[in-house]
């Protein structure tokens, strides 16, 4: 059982002396790629010697009992102890989506609703912003439209994380976030009280470490410049400081204004653009691969249903994962951590039913 994990400690092993060579660290991205595998066969390796341990206890107790029936006493609660240790590193060994480990770039968008949807947008933001604080993760807002009534009818942000363990990364976190967030609320312009459906649009992409990553000829883009405009389309810059980047082989369009300078627009719109490319790739490797490597909670159409928030009974439900609760108000305020650990746990169980059946 568990063969492969003798593979999975030599390259442990190795990829320890690379740490502790002093050039690794002067090429950051490779420093990068090699303290994250690290960090990941680490925590195989530690859950291994642990199932290795309960495994010697175990057979030393049942040995021990044949003379000294107070053995026999420690034998069902190390059988538990070992069920529970097999668990966790079978869990461990799935393989891990490569892009765990990165940062990413979210998209929020209004959808159907009109201003009751823009509002929305506005809340889905706050609560990412404080689940993100949460997990002591940085947010950077990269662009936002707002819109006449509040509210903003698209917002961008990037958010960084803090961890070289795949396991902790932001991307491992917030990629179950992408679909349709539906709510459910008297809006506050309803003067007779009546419940509202409107919906918001999540996009989620993996950022892209280094401009290296994603190859773009420069000839491949078209970049038109334009005045920046507010709520309602007034100007409110006098400058054609903003920014619009069309990737003319992939037909991707990336605009950005929420910056005084062209420049800073630009590097921000660079930004996006390769994060979508990396998440375009993604989806074509994705659609070629095994069942086995596919998430059967994170899809990548778009249009779907994922979460329904309704605010006159306070409850909160993941349509994928069947969760439910009754804590919307906690959610709202960033508290979203049981909710993506039920999709967690659902894409390892699909995963990991996948791999049994291939095997």
């Amino acid at each position: 059982m568990f063969e492969s994990v003798a593979a999975l400690q030599a390259e442990h092993d190795d990829l320890q002396r690379q740490l502790s060579d002093p050039a690794l660290h002067s090429d950051p991205a490779r420093s990068k790629r090699v303290n994250r595998r690290y960090a990941e066969l680490s925590r195989i390796v530690a859950a291994h010697d642990a199932w290795q341990q309960n495994v010697d206890d175990l057979a030393a107790a049942r040995e021990l009992a044949a003379d000294d029936e107070s053995f026999a006493e420690e034998v069902p609660a190390l059988e538990a102890s070992l069920a529970e240790a097999e668990e966790k590193l079978r869990r461990l060994l799935i393989p891990r989506d490569p892009d765990d480990a990165r940062d990413v770039i979210m998209e929020i968008k209004a959808g159907e609703g009109g201003a009751e949807s823009m509002l929305f947008v506005a809340d889905l933001l706050r609560m990412y912003l404080h689940y993100a604080e949460s997990k002591g993760w940085k947010t950077e807002l990269l662009e936002r439209t707002d819109s006449d009534l509040g509210g903003y009818k698209d917002v961008q942000v990037a958010v960084k994380g803090n961890s070289t363990d795949p396991a902790q990364g932001v991307w491992a976190h917030l990629k179950y976030e992408g679909g349709v967030h539906r709510v459910q609320r008297v809006p506050a312009t309803e003067s007779q009280g009546r419940i509202h459906t409107s919906a918001a649009g999540v996009l989620v992409f993996p950022e892209v470490d280094e401009p290296e990553e994603v190859e773009i000829n420069p000839n491949d883009l078209k970049i038109d410049v334009f005045r920046s405009s507010g709520p309602g389309g007034q100007s409110v810059n006098t400058t054609d400081s903003a920014v619009r980047i069309t990737h003319l082989p992939t037909g991707i369009v990336v605009s950005m204004q929420n910056e005084k300078s062209q420049l800073q627009n630009r590097e921000a719109g660079m930004r996006v653009l390769r994060a979508r490319i990396l998440a375009k790739q993604q989806e074509e490797l994705d659609a070629e691969a095994s069942a086995a490597r596919k998430s059967q909670i994170r899809t990548v159409d778009r249009s779907e249903r994922i979460r329904t928030y309704n605010f006159p009974e306070n409850r909160i439900a993941d349509h994928r994962t069947g969760y439910k609760a009754y804590d919307l108000d906690r959610v709202m305020d960033g508290a979203l951590e049981p909710i993506i650990q039920s999709a967690i746990t659902a894409d390892e169980e699909s995963r990991l039913a996948a791999v049994g059946t291939d095997s």
